[in-house]
Formats: C-alpha cells, sequence, structure tokens
C-alpha cells in the first residue's frame, strides 16, 4: 500500500523471512561464524538459540544462499511435536527420498545410501532443524544416530540445531550426555544494540529501492529501540505500522514523536482487546502477558505456515514425480 508513496519495489519490513534482508549485526556475524565453522569441520552439532524474532531463520537462509556453490546439499525442518520415525520420515522427504511407507530400518537404510554417494560425489549433507526447542528427547536422539554415519572416518552428515532457549533445559535431560558431547559449538543470539538498529531499519529500505523518502532523524531511531528493545520482528512489526501511517497522514519525515504516536496505536490495541475479552479478576494478569505476547505468537505462526507451505510444494512435487496419474487427478 504505501510502496508507490514512498517509491519503493516492494515492502522493507514484511514478517516473513527473506535472506535478502539478512542484517549481518555484531551478534548475527558471531553465530554465522560459528555456522561457517561448523560446515568446515563438518561433523557434530551446532546449536544456534535466541529469543522469538531474533532472526535465527533469516539467518539461515542467507546461509544457503551462500552454500550455493560450496558443494553442500542442504535441508531444513521446521519441527513440531515429532515423534522418532515421524522425524526420520521427514528428513528423507526433505532430501528427496521417497517415503512409501518404508519401515524405520528401510528410512535408514536409504539415508545411509543417499549420503555415501554424496559423499563419493565430492559432496556434504547438511540438515538444519528450527525450532529445536519442540523435539521430544527420543527425536533427538535419532539425529544423534544419523550423525554416526560414517565413511572411512568421516562424518556424512552435519546438523544445525537452531531454537529458543528453552531447548538449554532439555539439553540437561538424562540421556543426552553423547549429543551433548558432539556438541562441537553453540551460541545464543541477542536482539540488537541500540546503535545498530539505525543499520538494520535503513538496510531493508535499501533493499527495496530506499532514496531517502521516507527520512529517519535521529530521535526515531532512539524511540523505535525504546519500544521493540532491538528485536528484529518487532522492528518489523512496528516500522511497517509507521511506514504505513506515514503514507496515510503524507509523512515524508519521522521522528520521535510520529513514533510514539504509532506505538500508542499498537499499544491500544492491545488495550482493546483486553478489554473486550470477559475476564475474571483472578485471571487478568494471565491474560494480560498472553496478550503481551500474541503479536510475536503470530508472527511465528506466519513464518511456520511459509516454511510449511515450501514443504508442501516440494513434497506435491514428489508425489507427482512418483504417481503422475495421482498427480491429474488433484488437479
Amino acid at each position: 500500500m504505501y510502496e508507490s508513496f514512498y517509491n519503493l519495489h516492494a515492502k522493507p519490513f514484511q514478517l516473513s523471512p527473506d535472506a535478502r534482508f539478512f542484517y549481518n549485526s555484531r551478534g548475527h556475524k558471531r553465530a554465522m561464524s560459528y555456522l561457517r565453522y561448523g560446515i568446515t569441520q563438518g561433523e557434530g552439532f551446532i546449536v544456534i538459540l535466541g529469543g522469538i524474532g531474533t532472526g535465527k531463520t533469516t539467518m539461515v537462509q542467507a546461509l544457503f544462499d551462500q552454500l550455493e556453490d560450496d558443494g553442500i546439499i542442504a535441508a531444513k525442518l521446521v519441527t513440531t511435536q515429532l515423534e522418532a520415525d515421524d522425524l526420520l520420515r521427514l528428513v528423507a522427504t526433505s532430501f528427496g527420498l521417497p517415503d512409501n511407507g518404508a519401515s524405520k530400518a528401510r528410512l535408514l537404510t536409504q539415508l545411509e545410501a543417499f549420503f555415501v554417494e554424496k559423499s563419493r560425489e565430492g559432496k556434504r549433507v547438511l540438515l538444519v532443524v528450527d525450532e529445536v526447542q519442540n523435539i521430544p528427547i527420543k527425536s533427538l536422539e535419532e539425529l544423534r544416530m544419523l550423525s554416526n554415519f560414517q565413511i572411512g572416518g568421516t562424518a556424512l552428515l552435519q546438523i544445525f540445531l537452531l531454537g529458543q532457549q528453552e531447548f538449554i533445559k532439555t539439553l540437561q535431560a538424562d540421556g543426552l550426555e553423547q549429543l551433548r558431547q558432539r556438541i562441537i559449538a553453540s551460541h545464543y543470539l541477542k536482539a540488537l544494540e541500540s546503535d545498530e538498529v539505525k543499520g538494520y531499519i535503513e538496510h531493508r529500505l535499501t533493499s527495496v529501492g530506499w532514496k531517502g523518502d521516507p527520512l529517519f532523524d535521529e530521535t526515531a531511531y532512539r524511540e523505535i529501540y525504546s519500544y521493540t528493545s532491538g528485536v528484529p520482528r518487532k522492528i518489523n512489526t512496528l516500522c511497517d505500522r509507521l511506514m504505513l501511517f506515514g503514507y496515510l497522514e503524507e509523512i515524508h519525515q519521522f521522528d520521535a514523536n510520529i513514533v510514539k504516536v504509532v506505538t500508542s496505536e499498537l499499544q491500544g490495541e492491545i488495550t482493546s482487546v483486553q478489554k473486550e475479552s470477559p475476564v475474571l479478576p483472578r485471571q487478568e494478569s494471565k491474560v494480560s502477558q498472553k496478550l503481551v505476547d500474541v503479536e510475536q505468537r503470530l508472527c511465528v505462526l506466519e513464518e511456520k505456515v511459509s516454511d510449511f507451505s515450501e514443504g508442501f510444494k516440494s513434497q506435491r512435487s514428489l508425489l507427482a514425480r512418483l504417481w503422475p496419474s495421482a498427480g491429474d487427478k488433484n488437479h
């Protein structure tokens, strides 16, 4: 809506992850270094944790773009509460292998054969597991077993685990000692520092053709940081609304006062939802806390829907190759 008003060729603050918007902040640069280090090692687990909306998924997409010419076959899983066998099926299909209701033993055989084949072609295989805090312990053990596949003493699979800080508690569980020993590097990704917010916003704007319209003054950047605490997804939400407000009011320069108007609107929307909801007095604190997080949770769902859509398309393509006639019927 506001793109044409500001002469932009796309929305700069979309919520869905997009590698072209990856901003290499100090924290993201360090996390990316750990991921690159893990790739050079070619074995074990790299663990990257961080709060909701800190940019873990976007960072991995940017890494994938960098790996295109590195001879690495990469796949990404966005997990839910997947049991061990279901996780193996998802891993197999993510690498383009047929499922066909195969047994666990058959799935493992297919995966090992695939890893060996790629190794002989001089390629390495990388599996990225996102939202890892949701995985049951037994499923984590299956991932560890996959990391056991070797040929000539060389690991055939590299695994990155991405998720929220709750995964730290999971790692402390009994029975995961062998997995803990295979973690060769880990990093906790924090929100942006106050001096990085300006660079982040201008990077996203420049990525869609920004030529200085609208202009953000220094007070606007400080107010944006104050409201968002430097969390990239919160910055995106606020700036998207700020740009919409600017379009509606025909504003070409943002300062702290304008940012405060928009943040007040956002806070007012949460408050109105709270007032409209019938709540008993003893429930107010719990509901209030849930409302504070609702925007973040909606953003997480949008990411998951986007990833599910991509996975569905690949599965549909696979089914069409395996059963062409079935694919025709669906159309």
